[in-house]
Formats: C-alpha cells, structure tokens, sequence
C-alpha cells in the first residue's frame, strides 16, 4: 500500500508540474500553478516512501554491518549515479536538438526529486539501526524526538512558510545541533575489523559522493527560473541530508582514524580469546600435547616473532618439539652460548644481541631473543624461545602478554595432570594440592612500596583451595590498578575460576581501560567460560598518586569502607554494581557504574570479601558491616599493618577458634601524608 501511495502520489505530481510548466511556456508566465496541491502531493510521496524504508530497515538484524552499508548502497545509494546519468542524457538531448526543452528539464527534476527521497529514506534509516547499536534508554529516547521533529517540519511545507524566514532559523540550528549530537553515536565502527575497515570506507566514500551529487544537482537548480517548482523549499529535505551526510562522514572519519590501532585491539582480542582457550582446555579434554600447541601458537601471534622454538623437559632433558623458522644447527650454537654465560631456564630478554659479542660472533640473523621457562616452584615443564630480526623486539607490554600466557599454560597443564592423577589414585588429596600451590603462586605475596601509600593484605581460606582473589598491576610509575574478588562456590571449580579471572584481568588492563570498561569486558569473556550456576563478584580500583585520587567500579562486591582524614568521617561506598556472570549479554553495561574519589594523606581504604562481614560467633551472631566500621574509626591513625592486626584480631575473638566457614581477604590501604616521589 505504501509502495501504490508513493508512485501515485509522484506521478500526480509529475502531472501537475507538466501541466504547470506547460501553462508557464505557453503564456509566458505560470498560469497553471496550484502550489498547495503540490506541496500535498510532494508530503504524502515523502511519508510513503519514508515509513515503507522505516519497515524495511527493521527487518535488517544482526550485526552484518558491511551488509548494512552494501544494501544502502546497492538499493538507494546508486540511484545519485542514475541521476547523474539522466541529466547528462538531458544535457547531450537539448545540446543535438539545439534548443532546451522545459518539459523534459522538468520531468528530469521530478524524477531526480524522487531519487534523492528513495536515497535520503534509505540511508536514514539504515542510519538508524546503526546509531541505535547498544542502545539505552536515553539515546532511544533522543532518536524518537528526533523524528517527531523532522516530520513536524513537513507541516512548514504542507501550509507553504518559507523555513528560511528569521521566525524559523532558530529553531532550525537547534535541529542541526540535535543532528549533530546524534551523528557521535558510532559504536558499531569499533566492531569492525581492519578489513571490514576499509571494505567500509569504500563504500561510505561512494554513499558521500552520493550525497554531494544530490546536494549539488538541487543547489545549481535552486531559484531557476526556467523552473515552476523548487524542491529546495521543502525544509525537510536540507535536513535529512544533513543528517545522512554528517553521519556518513562522522562514520568515514571514525573509520579512516581507527584503522591504524584496529589490528592492535584485534590482537588484544585474540590474546584474551586464547587465555580462554587455555583456561578452557581442561575442560575439553585436551591433552597436554594440545595445551603447548595452542601456547605456542599463542605466544608468536601475540608478540609477532618471526622464530621460535619450544623444549619440552622430560625426566630433566630438554626435547625440541616444536619449531618456527629456526634450524637444529642454529639453536645447538645458540643454547651453547647461552650455557657459556649461565643462562639456563631463567626468564631472559635481550633485546640488543649485535651488542653482545659473543651473540654477535654466531652471525645469526635476530636481533632480539626473550626466553620464557614454564615452570612452578621448582619444577620446570619446558623452556620457550622467541626471536625476531629487530632491536628492542619486545616491549614491556608484550612481555607482560607472553608472561601471562605462560603462567596461564602452567596451570592449565597442573590441571591436567591433576585430572590423570586424580583417576588412578588419592584423586581428591593431590588435587587439593596441585590446586592451592597453583592458587598461591598466582596470588601476589608483596605490594610495590612507595612513599605515597602503604597495604596490608590478609587471606585466609577456609578449605585448601578458597575462590577468594586479590592482584594488582602497576600502569604506570604513578598509577596501580588493584582488584578483589570472590568466586561463587568453593574448592577446585573456585580456584580455577579464580585463575581465569587473574589471566583476564591481566589481559585486559595492558590496554589501561576505566574500570567501569573492565567489568563489561570481563563480564563477556567469563559468560563463554563460566557454568550457569556460577558468578563472580569484584571491585576493581586505579589509584593515580599524581592526581591524589582514585576511580573504581564494582561488579556486586562488597562495600568499600573508607575514612576521609580532613572530614574525620568514616563511611561505606554506596555504589551500584552486579555480578560477573549474573547477566551474560549486553544489557550487563547497564550494571556497572564507575566512581571518582578524590584522597587526602591519612585517608584509610579497607577492601574486603564477604567472609569478613559475614563471619559468626559460636551464638550465631554475623561480624557484620558497623561492627568493621567500628573498628575502623579506632584505628585508623596506626599504619595500615597495625589496623589489619586490629581487624583480624577482633574477628578472631568474635568468632572463636575454628569457626571459619568462609574465605577471608582484607585489604588496608593508607595514603601517607609524605610523598616524596611525586
């Protein structure tokens, strides 16, 4: 029906400028002429064109966002080359008749007119559905006030005001900044690949190159007056085009800017999809073989090394078993020099080898060699080998990747060995010790020591293996990302999400992302690896000493207590948050809220898991949260190690010996008024 109104209405339309121009070169002046009816005609072949687009475009789903863009192209897009095709066609026609031909000029107007619409219907809602992408409330909101807006300019049209008077240009700026607001809305670009990437800039140059066609064709003919009608009058019309070609350029730009860093996040990406794939082999059966296939593979995508070679140790003799690049003969001269300088299953990095001598002699083609042993405590399960043929090869962010994927493989492989262990004898008792000096290898003994802030850490397990976890990792000489978590459950399936949990984080904070950015990220890459019963609940925070405060998000954790030195207060954080894996699709970005505080010297941050709070005495009474409080507000002037003594000491007599039930985590952090190294 849509379809039917549209070309009814365009060809009445038609009819009538024929007819008016007709009139117009008969008599020398327009005496046909029935503005209003055009202006009817020209609205209702609008709507009809725009809602039967508005219907097409929601059938669009997915996330096909090349396919978007080719449909725009291919169904509307090309219709400025048709039109440009016909008025070359007119322009050849009048220039071999000799003469201009008004009725051809005007029927070559209407058919450009009808074009341009199609166009403009097409690319404004394919617009649409992709402005809407990850959408909340607020922008959908922001969208539907939008068309309200634009189609009320219709009625401007429809009682024939002119839209350029001084009444209106008001209100038509504001519109075009609303457009302008709306044409930020890119998400959907950052998904794109690198060579979607330039797939898409070919295709947005061809759909601007469309609309600087239409644009131009109208302008030229603006005001003509050969012309009995000027499409340019219709006010919606300038600013759907404004709006398609502003976000068509928004959208190029954005594209054209990121494609230098898109293949760095889609090695990010990968690097955190092979954690999962590590942390993930245990359960898919794997074998061990398979486990040091994917490491390697893993390890020369992540740092791009041109060779490599992997020696798996077995009963204390090495055994090359997989190879990149690199001959016997090259690592038998290599691993010799090495022994020579008593370099031997040590994490190792040279990034400067013609500047060693000996290395130097060997006349080998690499400039740069890191050497990462796999191994727990004192026991080594192989030695990896990366080199690449340039100085300075490997970064420290690279480093930090290679480390965690190698960390990540070792206890993926104890735990496959648990599994074989486990079938054939005291399959519980090695696993509860396999598992908690794994856990203790992964939980930091130490904080970095600085002058602008002092910690205290407390942990305590209540079974062999606890799902409770605390890590940090420092940003930069000034900036530490601290987080604390407690996995759902307890023993072996806690520990070991505990450790999928550690890789992710170490992961995803190489790229130095907002907390709040974190919690979503992480919240995806659990939802593939976590079983439906369980979650995680986290608190993740960046303290920057040079700015003198600290930001953070929390993901269902526990409240942090704080005491605020200059107002002598001490409170609790009331903040949002929902735990990782609760939710597992997009709407879990509506959970999180991130949170700035700024710190004074003597401030007092104690961070906790519920084992804390919820610990009870032998009548059943709960610790709880103002009992913590309280402690707090009589110790805060100590140092932070002495007001974790406090604390636990008071939790231990309120509970009584032997009572634990749950894991226990305490955190104290104190910011020292003396910072000499800021």
């Amino acid at each position: 029906m849509l379809v039917t109104t549209a070309i009814v209405s365009w060809a009445l339309l038609l009819a009538n400028i024929l007819l008016a121009a007709e009139s117009a070169s008969r008599a020398g002046a327009v005496q046909f002429s029935m503005p209003y009816i055009n202006n009817l005609l020209t609205i209702v072949f609008i709507l009809a064109v725009f809602l039967h687009q508005r219907l097409s475009a929601e059938r669009l789903k997915g996330i096909d966002f090349i396919g978007y863009l080719w449909n725009l192209f291919s169904k509307a897009g090309i219709a400025a080359y048709l039109s440009v095709a016909l008025y070359l066609a007119y322009r050849l026609i009048t220039a071999y008749a000799g003469q201009q031909s008004i009725l051809l000029l005007h029927l070559v107007y209407v058919v450009n007119f009808g074009l341009l619409v199609v166009f403009l219907a097409k690319a404004f809602y394919i617009w649409r559905q992709l402005l809407l992408y990850h959408k909340n409330k607020f922008l959908q909101i922001a969208w539907d006030w939008f068309e309200v807006l634009l189609f009320g300019t219709l009625l401007l049209t429809l009682l024939n005001f002119d839209y350029t008077s001084y009444i209106f240009l008001p209100l038509l700026a504001l519109l075009g900044f609303y457009i302008l607001f709306l044409c930020t809305n890119l998400k959907w670009v950052a998904y794109l690949t690198f060579n979607n990437k330039s797939r898409s800039l070919i295709l947005l140059g061809a759909i601007l190159l469309s609309c600087y066609i239409f644009a131009r064709f109208f302008h030229q003919l603006a005001d003509s007056p050969e012309l009995v009608v000027d499409f340019t009058d219709v006010g919606f019309l300038p600013l759907a085009m404004l709006f398609v070609g502003l976000y068509t350029l928004g959208a190029f730009l954005v594209s054209l800017f990121s494609l230098p860093t898109s293949s760095v996040f889609e090695q990010k990406s990968e690097d955190l999809l092979n954690f999962q794939r590590l942390s993930q082999s245990i359960q898919q059966g794997q074998s061990e073989a398979q486990v040091y296939d994917m490491m390697f593979d893993s390890t020369i995508k992540a740092s791009d090394a041109g060779s490599a070679w992997f020696e798996l140790v077995r009963n204390g003799e090495p055994q090359v078993t997989h190879l990149l690049n690199i001959e016997g003969e090259q690592i038998k001269r290599i691993r010799h020099l090495l022994l020579a300088y008593n370099i031997q299953n040590i994490d190792y990095i040279n990034n400067n080898l013609d500047r060693n001598p000996g290395f130097r002699d060997l006349s080998l083609p690499w400039k740069s060699l890191i050497i990462l042993p796999i191994k727990l405590k004192q026991h080594l399960f192989g030695v990896l080998y990366l080199l690449k043929d340039i100085e300075q090869g490997f970064d420290r962010e690279t480093v930090n990747v290679l480390r965690t994927f190698t960390s990540q493989t070792i206890l993926t492989i104890e735990n496959l060995r648990l599994v074989t262990e486990s079938l054939q004898n005291e399959r519980y008792k090695e696993e509860l010790k396999i598992a908690t000096q794994v856990q203790e290898s992964l939980i930091p003994k130490t904080f970095p020591v600085d002058s602008w802030f002092e910690i205290s850490t407390h942990a305590l397990a209540a079974k062999e293996v606890g799902g409770d976890f605390y890590d940090f990792l420092q940003l930069s000489e000034s900036r530490i990302a601290i987080i604390i978590g407690d996995v759902s459950g307890k023993g072996i399936s806690a520990a070991f999400h505990m450790a999928q949990m550690k890789g992710i984080f170490h992961g995803l904070m190489q790229q130095d992302m907002p907390p709040s950015e974190f919690m979503k990220q992480a919240n995806s890459a659990l939802s593939r690896c976590l079983e439906k019963t369980s979650f995680i609940t986290s608190a993740l925070y960046i303290i920057d000493y040079r700015m003198k405060g600290f930001v953070f998000a929390r993901a269902g954790h526990c409240h942090t207590l704080y005491y605020n030195a200059m107002m002598d207060d001490v409170f609790y954080f009331q903040t949002d948050g929902l735990g990782l894996g609760i939710i597992r699709d997009k709407s879990y970005n509506n959970h999180v809220r991130e949170m700035y505080y700024d710190y004074n010297p003597g401030d007092v941050m104690v961070i906790y898991t519920d084992g804390i709070v919820e610990a009870r005495s032998p009548l059943n009474e709960e610790y709880g949260e103002d009992r913590l409080l309280f402690m707090l507000s009589q110790t805060y002037h100590l140092e932070a190690e002495d007001i974790k003594c406090a604390i636990i000491n008071d939790l231990q007599e309120f509970t009584g010996p032997d009572n634990l039930y749950d894991d226990q985590t305490l955190l104290v952090i104190k910011f020292k008024a003396i910072q000499q190294n800021s």
